[in-house]
């Protein structure tokens, strides 16, 4: 299951790579489960500040395993245990990205179709190389991708998104940048080593002021307007109150770097 997951930490941050190039690192089982357990791994691991998730080959994701979907048909219920099991974990992965503790940042080097694009909406931030491809092509193969529409949903205008599950086409990087699906394209080649310097910034600055961010920003997303502000100022107190703070406004009163303390 390890080769299926690739990690590699530095600077602060852990690039994982989904490591099934043959078949376009395409979401089986097996692979949602090593993603689930390394996720919950580096939620808790206090040196890695930020997650950069890239694929294997000339493919970022593309979407559930087909062939390990049609072969369950064989089974005596016609797959409905394992389709549910698969949707299930898929679900709670996706979840598990969108809420994870820490930035999270995808690096777009080839096509991501149905969960390979909701993959994609579930990170915080998105770098597509200007050959990646955005599709959710449910509907030519008699579904709907109703599962990614959750996440793709969230992330760009409700008529982009009705448009891409409607026909599902075929968008080119362009377009996905436009519509805000990824937030960039940058040179060709250059997706992964631009999401990583892009992350090794965010770990550079306080942990515990961009985690606690994120989990104000999450958390207001929900929220009604004056709940989000009473909480959002509760927030700032909390942090104005703090030693980073201090230190940092401090720096910056006196025109000098500031001298983070320690998380």
């Amino acid at each position: 299951m390890a080769d299926l997951l690739l990690r590699e930490d530095a600077a602060g941050v852990a690039t994982l790579t989904l490591n099934r190039p043959t078949a376009r690192n395409a979401l089986s089982l097996a692979l949602l489960d090593a993603l689930e357990e390394m996720l919950a791994a580096l939620a808790v691991d206090r040196a890695v500040k930020a997650v950069v998730i890239t694929g294997a080959g000339p493919g970022f994701c593309a979407g559930h395993d087909l062939r390990e979907l049609t072969q369950a048909r064989n089974d005596p219920d016609r797959g409905q245990a394992f389709f549910e099991t698969t949707m299930a974990r898929c679900a709670a992965v996706m979840q598990a990205v969108a809420r994870f503790p820490k930035p999270t940042i995808a690096a777009v080097n080839g096509i991501a179709t149905a969960a390979g694009c909701q993959l994609v909406a579930s990170c915080d931030i998105a770098i597509a190389d200007p050959h990646a491809r955005f599709c959710t092509p449910g509907v030519n193969i008699g579904l709907f991708c109703a599962t990614p529409a959750v996440a793709v949903s969230r992330a760009v205008p409700r008529r982009d998104a009705l448009e891409m599950l409607y026909t599902g086409e075929l968008y080119d990087a362009a377009y996905a940048a436009r519509i805000g699906l990824v937030n960039r394209v940058v040179g060709e080649g250059e997706a992964l080593h631009e999401a990583r310097t892009l992350a090794v910034r965010i770990a550079e600055r306080p942990a515990s002021v961009v985690q606690g961010g994120k989990a104000a920003f999450l958390r207001q997303e929900g929220q009604k307007l004056h709940e989000a502000y009473a909480d959002a100022s509760r927030v700032m107190v909390e942090q104005l109150l703090a030693e980073t703070s201090k230190e940092g406004i401090g720096a910056f009163l006196d025109k000098r770097a500031p001298a983070w303390p320690q998380d």
